[in-house]
């Protein structure tokens, strides 16, 4: 998506825990990424190339997650779901 900037990892946060997407791990890793990639200015090279080797281990291991979901994980378009589902244990959620 040229021109789109990308958010920061603290705005990520805050609209996947407003979105209730924070129990999602393709969320968490997504989070975990962009996390990573702006610390990696302040970072020895090899401790970075280490997290983000266990980083891909990680995401490896959810399996076949995007099974179904194919343009979203992988196209980049992303629609998030009309309902807004409550964040669990929430008022709003009953």
């Amino acid at each position: 998506m040229p021109g789109s900037p990308t958010p920061s990892s603290a705005e990520l946060a805050t609209y996947l825990e407003q979105r209730g997407e924070l129990s999602k791990p393709w969320m968490l890793q997504l989070l975990r990424l962009t996390k990573l990639k702006e610390a990696k200015a302040s970072m020895d090279p090899d401790a970075y190339m280490a997290s983000l080797q266990e980083a891909h281990a990680d995401l490896m291991r959810l399996g076949e997650f995007w099974k179904g979901r194919e343009q979203e994980v992988f196209s980049g378009r992303y629609q998030p779901e009309t309902l807004i589902e409550p964040i669990a244990g929430s008022p709003e959620d009953r």
